[in-house]
């Protein structure tokens, strides 16, 4: 069954993609939750003058992405956590710190884009990050965890 996605999912598309999906995801989740619509011959052709109306916009954004990234991946980034005896850290580093610390540093950078590389962080020292800047532009940046 194909559709056509109204939202990003997880693991699946971003928004106004066609995917194909088993008949029952789309049936009994997608279309109930308003996260997709029956791609239909009629959708598809409006789906198509959509996408050829947006295609100039869309240039723009991935430039403007690329522009970020290249920002991104020369900035050194410094998280702050509390921490105690032997440098370990009350808790743990998660994209939040990062996102927060990348706001901090002037990049405007969705926490859901980030994912960190490796283990649970707990302790301080330079840890690196994966940045999904746009859908097809990632960036690895690295990232300092220091005493607050």
């Amino acid at each position: 069954m194909d559709v056509l996605l109204k939202k990003d999912v997880d693991h699946l598309g971003d928004k106004d993609e066609i995917v194909s999906v088993k008949n029952g995801y789309g049936r009994n989740f997608l279309i109930p939750t308003g996260a997709a619509i029956l791609a239909t011959e009629s959708v598809k052709k409006m789906h198509a003058e959509t996408l050829k109306q947006r295609s100039h916009k869309a240039t723009k954004i991935k430039e403007e992405a690329e522009e970020l990234a290249k920002t991104i991946e020369g900035a050194t980034i410094k998280v702050g956590a509390k921490v105690g005896e032997n440098g370990k850290i009350f808790g743990s580093i998660s994209n939040v710190q990062v996102a927060e610390a990348l706001v901090a540093a002037g990049h405007n950078v969705e926490r859901k884009r980030i994912k960190i590389l490796g283990s649970a962080i707990k302790t301080v020292g330079t840890y690196e990050a994966e940045v999904q800047v746009h859908k097809e532009i990632k960036v690895t940046i690295k990232f300092e965890v220091t005493e607050a």
